[in-house]
């Protein structure tokens, strides 16, 4: 009987001895943000054997598999922060060791020496650029955007890798501003924590938009006690321009509030010149376009804590924009020898309004994140446009033209994220949208004594649209791969009701969105990722509007009550070297890809834009990024994108396509008396711009920054677009034989100066998320 038992108690130490376990655990900083790429090392002490070493993923968690029973230590370590490292401990059962790492410093006489992670971050669905950790300065958004590897602020807008059509959202939903310029500039810099540039959304992002999504997330980080800060700037560029915003929170025990307020009054100017052939006639005209748009702002936000896990919240916004300006338009009109001259000018006035009001309630825990959002978005515009002739020898029938607009958004969301364990991880959501718009046109013509209405001209377009989406996703990581792929499903039903002449159109869609991507390890320094997502793209309410609206006596935009929404196929492969983003192939393909088409009626000599649907658009795009962090007090990057984009419609007879590259740098560098210098530029061989042929193009930048009073004081002059050559190229398709030049005012100049003030104690806040695709859609520009 005694050996019996020392046989079974030699088995269960033997059966013991070969028993597996797991350790895991998140790697995260002082402000609770996840470390991905840190290197976490598992030392065997009894008994002794080789240790073993794994990187965090994107979400700073780690893992070990299938470890003996035996005891152990960890040891964590990443640039920029100081090592962390456990006791020893007995691995009997599967344990959890979570870190909060503090950033480095080392101080050596009066040389201070701190490390910081990378500034840019490849990670699986996105490219991070942490402000946070960078010495760049910055003064607004526009600021902000030239300094994202690949984007060009442009004409347009902006330009992500030849494709313009990029979304921007705010901590994952639409700004209240429907004004891109305004939103670019208004936005402090300071307020902006990081920039997530999305090329691939997953499920739990509206399936709308076809091109990528550049999504701003707002500092975390909310000081404890009453802070606050005021920001001026003043600047020259087609005039005097100015503008400040100030901040006030109070962060204390439950009741937490934050108030902003903001104006500005920002100028520049665009010019447009063409010159093309109708018929045995040359037409040269020149268009200049001057703009000084005033807009103020209030914000507020409350955030009541019921206790630790539980929630209840109010953001309350309201915007007004106010923009009048003349442009002046000149066209020589040659033909047999004598040349007649057509002169006009067009008088704006828009009026813009935004309230939105969004309550939501919020659970968070160590394995729970639930959010119920509503967000009510209301829209007013009132714009006049009156076109009148200014001189000249041709005739110009003077028009006026009454625009009002109405907006309505309501919308309800529900996300749910389970976090099993740092291998798996779940979410579910759903999101129901109602919308409603209102758009009414008058038009007039010049009568003896004033105005007279045209009723054949003036028609009101309304669209009621419904949209409910669901969706889930999952996430899966081991030590070497992530896999992370989600499925949406979307059911709207759009209404389109003209009054000139009546008509009803309904358009009913209901699709599935699938996205998905995979990541691979390879060694401790690479790591590829492959995605795959499908998109729509819908089109923008103004868009659909059945309206035609002269700019000019000779150029008009019309609407297409008939456009189709967009689908496209969007693959990519990402190549990074030690989290930073190195190499890039992205390929999408476009059935019915909206396209702005120019045609030129040769009776009448006008041109008119309006959007299309083509039958395809096929674009490529290779890229070659490299970091500047390899040159002593240098903290920047530059690259390469190679572009190819076609557009092909055979009821348009449209075949246009094009290669061109784009180079592109920005630089950081601290000059003496610790002056923090500036330098961003690109350069283009050209590129297709709908359906405009643009020749090589060139923007350079740079700015001069320095703190004061212990850093409360910031202190910086710009010195933007002293070399933009604009847009030079030219039109050739159907009956177009076009040159033309689009560019802006140049040499604009701004000095800004932003002080804060109160505590500098540290305390979390969440981002959530609202009507992005909605208010995304509707479209003017102030």
């Amino acid at each position: 009987m005694k050996t019996l038992s020392t046989i079974v108690l030699i088995l269960i130490l033997h059966l013991s001895s070969w028993a597996q376990f797991n350790i895991s655990g998140t790697i995260t900083d002082s402000s609770q943000q996840p470390v991905p790429f840190a290197n976490i090392i598992v030392y065997p002490t009894s008994p002794k054997g080789a240790p073993k070493g794994v990187v965090t993923n994107d979400e700073g968690q780690y893992q070990f598999e299938s470890l003996a029973q035996g005891n152990y230590l960890l040891e964590v370590s990443v640039l920029g922060f100081t090592s962390e490292k456990t006791a020893v401990f007995t691995l009997n059962e599967h344990k959890t060791f979570s870190f909060q790492l503090k950033e480095s410093s080392e101080t050596l006489g009066e040389v201070e020496i701190k490390a910081k992670r990378p500034v840019i971050q490849q990670r699986a669905e996105k490219l991070v650029i942490d402000l946070e950790k960078s010495e760049m300065q910055n003064t607004n958004l526009q600021d902000v955007m030239r300094k994202v590897p690949g984007v060009l602020v442009t004409n347009n807008g902006i330009n992500f890798a030849g494709r313009n059509d990029v979304r921007i959202l705010i901590n994952n939903k639409t700004t209240e501003y429907m004004d891109l310029n305004s939103l670019l500039r208004d936005l402090p810099a300071d307020n902006i924590a990081k920039v997530e540039l999305i090329e691939q959304p997953g499920a739990e992002f509206d399936a709308e938009g076809s091109g990528p999504i550049i999504n701003i997330i707002l500092k975390k980080n909310i000081q404890l006690g009453t802070h606050g800060s005021i920001n001026s700037w003043i600047g020259r560029d087609q005039g005097l321009e100015y503008g400040s915003s100030a901040s006030l929170a109070s962060y204390k025990n439950k009741l937490n509030w934050q108030l902003s307020l903001g104006y500005s009054s920002p100028t520049w100017r665009e010019d447009l010149f063409i010159k093309r052939q109708v018929q045995s006639a040359v037409y040269d005209q020149a268009t200049r376009e001057p703009y000084n748009p005033k807009s103020l702002r209030f914000g507020t936000h409350l955030d009541y804590y019921l206790n630790d896990e539980h929630t209840l919240g109010l953001d309350f916004g309201r915007t007004g924009t106010d923009s009048e300006r003349i442009s002046s338009s000149i066209t020589h009109i040659s033909e047999n020898g004598t040349t007649q001259t057509l002169r006009s000018e067009n008088s704006f006035d828009r009026d813009l309004k935004v309230f939105n009001i969004n309550p939501y309630y919020e659970f968070n825990n160590e394995h729970h994140k639930l959010v119920f959002d509503y967000n009510h978005v209301n829209y007013r515009t009132d714009n006049l446009n009156a076109i009148y002739q200014k001189g000249g020898t041709v005739p110009v029938t003077a028009r006026q033209y009454q625009q009002a607009g109405a907006y309505t958004i309501n919308t309800f969301r529900m996300d749910y994220k389970r976090t099993f364990n740092d291998t798996f991880q779940l979410s579910v959501g759903s999101k129901v949208a109602l919308v409603a718009t209102d758009n009414d046109l008058k038009a007039y013509t010049g009568a003896a004594g004033g105005f007279q209405f045209q009723a054949d001209q003036s028609n009101q377009f309304l669209i009621d649209e419904n949209i409910s989406a669901l969706y889930s996703k999952l996430r899966i990581a081991t030590e070497q791969w992530t896999f992370s792929g989600g499925l949406r499903y979307e059911h709207s039903n759009t209404k389109g009701t003209a009054t000139n002449p009546n008509s009803v159109q309904s358009r009913v869609i209901s699709k599935l969105f699938p996205s998905a991507s995979l990541t691979k390890k390879m060694g401790t320094s690479l790591a590829s990722t492959l995605s795959y997502s499908y998109r729509i793209r819908r089109p923008s309410y103004n868009t659909l509007n059945a309206f035609v609206t002269y700019y000019d006596p000779l150029s008009s935009e019309v609407g297409n009550a008939n456009l189709r929404p967009t689908f496209t196929h969007n693959y990519q492969f990402n190549l990074s070297f030690k989290g930073q983003p190195f190499f890039t192939v992205g390929y999408s393909q476009s059935k019915d890809a909206m396209f702005r088409l120019i045609s030129q009626n040769d009776s009448t000599a006008e041109i008119s834009r309006r959007t299309i649907n083509l039958d395809q658009r096929n674009h490529w795009n290779f890229r070659l990024f490299a970091p500047l962090s390899f040159i002593k007090k240098l903290e920047g990057y530059t690259g390469v994108i190679v572009n190819y984009n076609k557009f092909t419609s055979d009821k348009y007879t449209l075949n246009l396509s094009k290669w061109n590259l784009i180079w592109f740098t920005h630089a950081s560098y601290n000059l003496p008396w610790n002056i923090q210098a500036e330098l961003n530029g690109n350069y283009g061989t050209g590129a297709l711009d709908g359906g405009a042929d643009i020749n090589w193009f060139a923007d350079l930048n740079f700015s001069f920054g320095k703190k004061f009073m212990n850093d409360k004081l910031k202190v910086n002059l710009g010195f933007y677009k002293m070399l933009n050559r604009g847009y030079v190229g030219g039109i050739s398709y159907n009956n177009i034989n076009a040159a033309l030049e689009s560019n802006q005012s140049r040499q604009n100049i701004q000095l800004s100066i932003r002080y804060s003030f109160g505590s500098k104690f540290g305390k979390k806040k969440t981002a959530r998320t609202g009507s992005e695709e909605e208010e995304n859609r509707i479209d003017n520009n102030n």
